[in-house]
């Protein structure tokens, strides 16, 4: 495991560790969002406090770029799509998000950073979560010389049963699981 990969994986951990959402009324939820910031060792800018706020109070979700900058809007947040992108890049990147890449550049970020994986339905665009027992992988093919299988990431594909298959869809991820 290179120095990058173990630091990274410290720091999803030790994000792992603070409750989110707040359970506890007495606490400040801003607060949490602070702590979990630094945690995984990001800077709490204003930026990122509202975007951490409208992305991990409301549980698990998955959520596009562009469904975050709604969010913000209706919020009266001043942010433009290009800071968002580059918040959920910063949080994917500091272990907070799991990218979710279903089709072509139609991307989901994941709250959820534990391994599982995921349902996408084509007709509504919406992705749900799959536990990870529930899927066994095998068969997989060796590395290729001086690497490593990091993680497989598994998306089934949905449509409504209209005699048509429902297609499977299997990726090896990068470093998130």
């Amino acid at each position: 495991m290179s120095v990058l990969a173990s630091k990274d994986r410290e720091r999803a951990v030790a994000a792992e560790h603070i409750p989110w959402p707040q359970k506890s009324q007495s606490s400040c939820p801003i607060s949490g969002v602070k702590a979990r910031l630094r945690a995984a060792g990001l800077r709490p800018t204003r930026q990122r406090m509202a975007l951490g706020w409208l992305l991990f109070a409301k549980g698990d979700r998955h959520v596009s770029a562009e469904m975050l900058y709604e969010e913000a809007l209706r919020a009266r947040e001043p942010l433009s799509l290009a800071t968002v992108y580059n918040t959920l890049r910063q949080f994917s990147e500091a272990g907070l998000l799991r990218q979710v890449s279903v089709s072509g550049p139609k991307t989901f970020f994941d709250t959820n950073v534990s391994e599982h994986h995921h349902f996408y339905n084509e007709e509504d665009e919406t992705v749900t979560d799959i536990p990870g027992s529930m899927i066994h992988v095998s068969g997989l093919p060796e590395a290729p010389e001086g690497m490593v299988i990091a993680s497989v990431e598994v998306i089934v594909r949905l449509r409504n049963a209209d005699g048509e298959d429902v297609t499977t869809t299997k990726r090896v991820a990068g470093a998130h699981a």
